[in-house]
């Protein structure tokens, strides 16, 4: 579960590091500022890493119903 709670940090570093360091107008990646691209990029990986840490959380494993 420590990987889990690793991979919950990466969106909140991503964003809160990068943008200082990356903060500037040039280069252009795919006709947006680095800056803009940056927090895109971490936009979509913040998805991605929630969609992964989801399916790790045991309190969302399916439990087969009793039967009756």
């Amino acid at each position: 579960m420590a990987f889990v709670k690793w991979l919950a940090v990466l969106p909140f570093l991503g964003i809160l590091v990068g943008v200082p360091l990356l903060n500037r107008v040039q280069p252009l990646i795919m006709g947006m500022p680095l800056i803009l691209a940056w927090i895109v990029l971490w936009v979509l990986l913040t998805a991605a890493i929630m969609a992964i840490i989801y399916r790790c959380d045991p309190a969302n494993r399916d439990t087969p119903e009793p039967r009756q």
